[in-house]
Order: structure tokens, then sequence, then C-alpha cells
């Protein structure tokens, strides 16, 4: 365990930026899942509407500082390209 007070503060705050970055990627990849699962099932409207939601969350997940951008842009690439298959 740390003695400095700075090193017992920094095992608490990047314990609470771990919470919380596990929380926003989780919430990501759910919406990826709903995604890929309306496309799995030929549902046009509830992939285009999944993929709204996913986009977002994934653009905030990037201004956040959870996901790099170019990560970002992968993924929103890729599911775009599934939705689009559909059409």
């Amino acid at each position: 365990m740390a003695n400095i007070k700075s090193a017992k503060k920094r095992i608490l705050v990047t314990a609470k930026k771990t919470e919380r970055n596990k929380a926003i990627k989780s919430k990501v990849k759910t919406m990826i899942k709903k995604v890929d699962a309306a496309v799995a099932s030929q549902d046009k409207e509830l992939a285009k509407a999944n993929l709204l939601v996913a986009v977002a969350e994934i653009d905030k997940a990037c201004s956040k500082g959870v996901m790099h951008k170019n990560t970002a842009a992968r993924k929103v690439s890729r599911i775009t390209r599934n939705v689009n298959k559909l059409a």
C-alpha cells in the first residue's frame, strides 16, 4: 500500500476513472450488439434507429477520452457498413 499522501490520492482517482471508463465502454459494446442483432434479424428500421444511438454513444466515449478517435471512427464505419448492406 502507498505511504505518500499523493500516491494514496492517485489510487483513489485511478479507481474512480477506471469505473467510469468501464461503464462507458460497456454501454458502447451494448449499443453495438443491438445494432448487430437488428442487422442479423434483417430489421432495417430497428437497425437504423439503433445505429443513431450507437454512433452517439461512440462519439461521447471518444470526446471523454475513453476511446481513441481512430478506434471510434473504425467502430462507426463498421456498424454503418453493416446497416447499409441491408438496404
